[in-house]
């Protein structure tokens, strides 16, 4: 199983409707939000088969703001060896 990093973005004036998304969506608790800190954003870090299937962590509605990124861990050896 694939990890992606899950990003949804939102306007200052939005965060609350979108935060209640969420929260009716049922995946509020699965996103760090930084909107305290005025940065208007939720992530994500969630296993999934592909990226589409990752988005469905998002509501619907938001999901073409929104974004998954293929997380991949390297360790050194594999490092080197796509630097080669």
């Amino acid at each position: 199983m694939n990890r992606y990093l899950v990003e949804s973005t939102h306007a200052a004036e939005d965060c609350h409707h979108v935060v209640e998304q969420f929260i009716f969506h049922g995946h509020v608790m699965n996103f760090d939000w930084g909107c305290e800190e005025g940065v208007h954003s939720g992530w994500a870090i969630l296993e999934s088969e592909n990226e589409a299937m990752a988005l469905l962590a998002v509501p619907p509605h938001l999901r073409s703001k929104s974004r998954a990124i293929k997380l991949t861990k390297f360790t050194p050896e594999k490092f080197q060896h796509i630097h080669d």
